[in-house]
Formats: structure tokens, C-alpha cells, sequence
């Protein structure tokens, strides 16, 4: 028999010793390995406890918010079809100003007697905030504009028409009071200003009819514009906000409101992560003025302001974001009398520097009336203080139109004129009675008759039936002078034209990249 084939019992033994150490070790590793596992994936308690502290902060910030959150409905009555009244007079006698120029199938010669179609009966739904335990409600403009009668529902289930409705529509907010609700909740208006991007808040309101329904999420921007609301900065927020939020609180986690929630950004009408909220130091100013005025007098300067580009920067020779650009100053306002110029770039006002419009804006309009500022301008590379008496902001002004005056007209074929291949663009002279017409009442200038789409003019927003004033510092008055104005200017530095719509004065660079 051969040995090969059979193995001895020590070998066996052996084997079999070795093969039971194999399986001990392995098992002891997985037994570790399972261990550590379970270690890693254990909650730890240090966590547990913070997530538990946030929501208890969210809990009790509701819970201080939600009392005195109400829904708002508004009802507007259904209105007949009635003839139109709004016919503009022809000054020319049926005849049209511009016939035979580039401008001829601009003139308009107004409406006669249309119908208006008639409007069905609405009903609406927001939300509101009690501010005062006596009654008074914050909510926005838009829950309660052209309303004929507005409902306050509590969450207690008692519903008040509101006695009283006072609105600002430069800033989308109103106040609504009701009466005979006894003592009621009142929520605390807290400091928007202490407010930081990453800070948390809740959203609470009504969205889709659902009452008391509320949202988390944090500070996602600060000092935001929208163009339909011209006198406020708003909060940027990614708490949900949707139809039926909009005059509702942004809280934060004491449950101090630091907003009024009134838009979204979207693309479909409802929340996709940006909403926005009025800050609540300028709900202080506006509900302050509306309750014991019941409307907001702002002050102002007189002057049509922009922002300082970077290429506007370089001529006026100041830092971008430093400052803002006094494109027009306005006759007999506080801004003439003072000494401002068109081209001055304002740099501080009072006590504070200015980087933007919207920053003077808000910084003009809360000084009290009839007081003296004073304020510091750069003028052709110089500081120069100015003494400014602010007044009244006049109603004609509060009320004006962000709309460009020739939003709607119809671009008309160029005959004549001069035209610039390098900046893309053909200029014609008219009348002083068509510049009236077209709004330019007292203004000189050359207007803009052709863009060319690719061109360097389009680019920066220029648009037929602007009038050009200025070519950098030479009054341009015929197409000549605009001719031999362009001569000397170079596209490389930039060419500054002071253009002029109907809702006044702007500088702009044309500039090759």
C-alpha cells in the first residue's frame, strides 16, 4: 500500500487544530468588526440633545407666533362693463405731430368711448399678524387693495369686518383694525437688523386655506429688490412661503416677528425656495405713520439717482459701490436749492455712507420733514459738502411709474439722420413740439430713431425714442453735434452718453469688451 494515500493521524490532528483557529480568529474579527460597526453608527446623546434643542426652540417660537397669526379675506363686488373715461386729448387738432419723420407711427391719438369689460365679484385670502392687543392687524396691500369689504378670521373661530383699512403700496403693506374682540394676543415686532444670512426662522400663515400651518428654514439673503415694490428691501427666506402666506409673520426663535412675508420667486406660482419678507424695522416706520396719519409722508431729495457700475466708476472717478449717481437734479425741489449737479456722485448722507439707490432712498425718506442734512458729494474728483433741507415727498412723485415710457410702442423705420456703425445706433432731430410730445417738454437732444439689435447700444439698453443729451461732458443738440461729439470718444475708455426717457435722466458706458 502506498503512504501517499493515507495521511497520518498527527497531520489530521494537526489540521484539524489549525482549522478551528482559523474559525476562532474569524469569528472574533467579525465580532469586532460588528462591534465597531455598531459604535460608529450609535447615535451619539451629545446630538440627540441638540437636535432636541432646536426643536424645542422651533416649538416655542411657534407656539408664541401662532395666536396671533389671523386669516384675512377680502371681498370686491362684481362691476358692470361702464364707457371708458380715459380718452387723451390731441393737442394738434387730429393732426399727427410727426408725420412724414421716423416717429410717425408713434403718435397717438387717444381712445373714444371704449367699454371697459366688466370685472366679476372676487373673494381673496391672506394672512395677518395682531400687533395690538387692541385690534390692529399688519398684513400686505395686495391681500386687501380695491377691496369693498375685509374679513379678520381669529383662531379662535371669531370673524370681525375690519373698521378701518390703511395701506401703503410703495411698500405692499397695510393695516387693518378691528373692534369689540377684546384683549387680544399680540405678536412683538423684533429687530430685522440683528437678522444674519444662515439665521433660523419660521414662516407662519394660511397657505392654500390651510390655517396655521408653519414652515422652517433660515435667512437666506439680506437687502433683496423686487421691482413691483419700489420702498423696501426685503429678507430672503427659504421657509416655505405659498399663496395664502403673504402678509403673514417671518419669526424668528425667540417668535419675535422680523418680517411680513409678501412674494415668492417662481416659476410656477407656487414656493421653490425663495420667498421674501418686508423687514420688520420698516414695518415699524410705515404701521407707525399709517396708524396716526393713515398714510405714509416720506421725505426727498429732488434728485433722479443710479447706481455706480464699474464702468461709470472709471469715469467719474470714484470706487464702484461707493456712492450714487445724480443723474438729474429736479427744478425747485430741496436738491436744487441746496446746489446739487447732475454728475455728482453722493457719497454720505448725514451720518451714514451710501453704496446704492435703494440705500439713499430708505435714508432720505424717514428724516423728518423740513430738517438739514448734511451731505457730502464727489464733483469732477473733489469732496464737496452740501446743506440739504429735506421736504415732503410730493404725491405725483410717490405714485410714479417704474414703467419705460416707450414700453409699448412699436420701433419705427429711420429716415435721415446720422448714424453710428461703432455704437449701433441711428440719431434724429425733431421738433420742439415733438420733443414735447414725446415728454422731453424744456429738454434738448437728439433721439435715438434706430438700435441695431447686435449692436454695442442694444447691449446696454438703449431703445428708440431715447433722447440723447450729452456725449461725455458736450450738450449735444443736432446730429452734428452728436457727430463730432463721437469723433473724439473712444470705444476702448468707454463712451458716456446722458440719455433721457420720460421718467428722467440716466448715464450710460459704451464700452468694447
Amino acid at each position: 500500500m502506498s503512504s501517499e494515500g493515507v495521511r497520518s493521524p498527527r497531520r489530521s490532528w494537526v489540521f484539524a487544530l489549525l482549522l478551528m483557529v482559523a474559525v476562532s480568529l474569524g469569528g472574533l474579527a467579525w465580532h469586532q468588526g460588528a462591534v465597531g460597526q455598531d459604535s460608529e453608527t450609535k447615535i451619539s446623546p451629545k446630538a440627540t440633545a441638540q437636535a432636541q434643542q432646536l426643536s424645542t426652540a422651533f416649538r416655542k417660537a411657534a407656539q408664541v407666533a401662532m395666536p396671533s397669526v389671523v386669516t384675512v379675506r377680502s371681498k370686491t363686488k362684481a362691476q358692470p362693463a361702464r364707457r371708458s373715461t380715459t380718452r387723451r386729448d390731441n393737442p394738434f387738432k387730429g393732426e399727427n405731430p410727426f408725420k412724414g419723420t421716423p416717429f410717425e407711427d408713434y403718435f397717438d391719438n387717444g381712445g373714444d368711448g371704449q367699454f371697459n369689460a366688466p370685472s366679476p365679484r372676487r373673494e381673496g385670502m391672506g394672512s395677518g399678524v395682531i400687533v395690538d392687543s387692541s385690534g390692529i392687524i399688519l398684513t400686505n396691500n395686495h391681500v386687501v387693495q380695491g377691496a369693498d369689504e375685509v374679513i379678520v378670521h381669529l383662531p379662535d373661530g371669531r370673524e370681525y369686518k375690519a373698521e378701518d383699512v390703511k395701506t401703503d403700496e410703495q411698500t405692499d403693506l397695510a393695516v387693518i383694525r378691528i373692534k369689540g374682540a377684546g384683549e387680544l394676543p399680540a405678536a412683538k415686532l423684533g429687530d430685522s437688523d440683528s437678522m444674519e444670512i444662515g439665521d433660523w426662522v419660521i414662516a407662519v400663515g394660511n397657505p392654500f386655506e390651510l390655517e396655521q400651518t408653519v414652515s422652517a428654514g433660515i435667512i437666506s439673503g439680506k437687502g433683496r429688490e423686487l421691482g413691483s415694490i419700489r420702498r423696501a428691501k426685503f429678507l430672503q427666506t427659504d421657509a416655505a412661503i405659498n399663496p395664502g402666506n403673504s402678509g403673514g409673520p417671518l419669526v424668528d426663535l425667540n417668535g419675535d416677528v422680523i418680517g411680513i412675508n409678501t412674494a415668492i420667486a417662481t416659476n410656477n406660482g407656487s414656493f421653490q425656495g425663495i420667498g421674501f419678507a418686508i423687514p420688520s424695522n420698516t414695518v415699524k416706520w410705515v404701521m407707525t405713520q399709517l396708524v396716526k396719519k393713515g398714510s405714509v409722508e416720506r421725505a426727498y431729495l429732488g434728485v433722479q439717482i443710479g447706481e455706480v457700475t464699474k464702468e461709470l466708476a472709471n469715469k467719474f472717478g470714484v470706487k464702484r459701490g461707493e456712492g450714487v449717481l445724480v443723474a438729474e437734479v429736479m427744478p425747485n425741489t430741496p436738491a436744487s436749492k441746496a446746489g446739487f449737479k447732475d454728475r455728482d456722485v453722493i457719497t454720505r448722507f448725514g451720518d451714514h455712507k451710501v453704496h446704492n439707490p435703494r440705500e439713499l432712498q430708505e435714508l432720505v425718506e424717514r428724516v423728518p420733514l423740513d430738517t438739514k442734512e448734511t451731505v457730502e458729494v464727489q464733483r469732477d474728483g473733489k469732496a464737496v459738502p452740501l446743506s440739504v433741507v429735506v421736504k415732503a415727498l410730493p404725491k405725483q412723485l410717490a405714485a410714479g411709474s417704474d414703467k419705460p415710457a416707450d414700453a409699448d410702442d412699436e420701433p419705427a423705420e429711420p429716415a435721415g439722420g446720422f448714424s453710428s456703425d461703432k455704437l449701433g445706433l441711428t440719431v434724429s432731430e425733431v421738433s420742439k413740439d415733438q420733443l414735447e410730445t414725446l415728454g422731453f417738454k424744456g429738454h434738448t437732444g437728439v433721439v435715438i430713431s434706430k438700435i441695431d439689435p447686435e449692436g454695442l447700444a442694444a447691449e446696454q439698453g438703449l431703445r428708440e425714442v431715447m433722447l440723447i443729451t450729452k456725449v461725455g461732458k458736450k450738450d449735444v443738440k443736432t446730429t452734428s453735434d452728436f457727430e463730432e461729439a463721437v469723433k473724439h470718444e473712444s470705444l476702448k475708455e468707454g463712451v458716456l452718453l446722458q440719455v433721457r426717457t420720460r421718467q428722467g435722466n440716466r448715464f450710460v458706458v459704451i464700452q468694447q469688451s
